[in-house]
């Protein structure tokens, strides 16, 4: 397993629920890791004081600081529980835009893992992502888990979308990663692991169509093949470095446009959790990146572990 020791929990009323605490308190157990429960109020120092300036009664930053300390007291509560299971916690309170504040705190802290309810999920709804979980999982340097809410707490099946190319470094080290916690993950809750990789001869379609570009037919089929040939050969080199010893290691390679591919499988298949890796830049190329990540989280309705490759750097700064 991977191990996580400085794991951010982010407990915002609007996404937090009992099986993202519970996979919290299991991930700390398993890794001897301590727990920071994190709440983000959306405004600046002081902004508060000021909208509540012009109120008679009690002063403006006593306001502002009464509800500070409800927010504090909140936390406790929360984890009062998580302490009880022998687990090392810290409370805070930040003011801010959430998203930048809660990478901000990765920073200062070194946190390794953030965990978040996907948005809606403490009422039960359908998984969506809102605006700061897609913010956090396109700029958060730390792997990212946005977990929906579950009466099953174990993951039945997980999906590791991978893209391997041993000569590129960074998708070598993206893969790495994604396979790593996937199968450690896998091992925990005995899982069925299924690893997807998708292709496809850019501009296909364009070939086999156009007017002007005239490419004989069996050349555009000889091109289509040496591509497939290629993606499992890269594949295999990958899965070597992970031999199936569990039983329940499925491999898929299939051809075609990863946003529409992993979200029908995962919908198909009943995939509980997608480890993935996203970038928040374009230029990488065949990486699920930008907007072909953002098109992904917005179909599946199945929690998401997004990782980085190694030496990202994120665009959030601190003060």
């Amino acid at each position: 397993m991977k191990r996580f020791t400085n794991i951010l929990l982010v407990c915002d009323e609007d996404s937090l629920h009992d099986a993202l605490i519970e996979r919290a308190v299991w991930l700390a157990k398993a890794n001897g890791a301590r727990i920071t429960l994190v709440d983000v109020m959306e405004s600046a120092p002081g902004e508060l004081a000021s909208l509540f300036g012009s109120f008679s009664g009690a002063g403006a930053q006593d306001v502002e600081h009464e509800v500070i300390e409800f927010r504090s007291a909140r936390l406790a509560d929360i984890a009062g529980p998580i302490k009880s299971e022998g687990i090392q916690t810290a409370e805070v309170v930040l003011q801010g835009n959430p998203f930048i504040e809660i990478i901000r705190k990765v920073l200062r802290d070194e946190h390794d893992l953030v965990m978040k309810g996907a948005a809606g999920a403490s009422e039960g709804r359908s998984l969506f992502f809102a605006s700061t979980d897609m913010h956090v999982l396109r700029k958060c340097p730390c792997p990212v888990w946005i977990m929906k809410n579950s009466p099953d707490r174990r993951n039945a099946r997980i999906l590791a979308a991978v893209d391997p190319d041993p000569a590129n470094e960074q998708k070598v080290g993206l893969n790495t990663l994604v396979m790593e916690l996937a199968t450690s993950l896998t091992e925990i809750d005995e899982s069925e692991l299924h690893i997807m990789n998708t292709w496809r001869l850019e501009e296909e379609a364009a070939l086999r169509n156009s007017a002007f570009a005239k490419v004989p037919k069996a050349r555009i089929d000889k091109l289509v093949d040496e591509q497939e040939q290629k993606c499992q050969q890269n594949l295999s080199q990958l899965l070597f470095r992970y031999p199936d010893t569990s039983g329940k290691h499925e491999v898929h390679l299939e051809k075609g446009a990863a946003r529409e591919i992993i979200p029908e499988f995962a919908e198909q298949n009943k995939v509980d959790l997608i480890v993935m890796g996203t970038v928040g830049r374009t230029g990488v190329s065949g990486l699920i990146i930008g907007n072909t990540a953002e098109a992904i989280l917005n179909q599946v309705e199945c929690s998401v572990l997004a990782v980085k490759p190694p030496g990202f750097e994120t665009p959030v700064k601190l003060h």
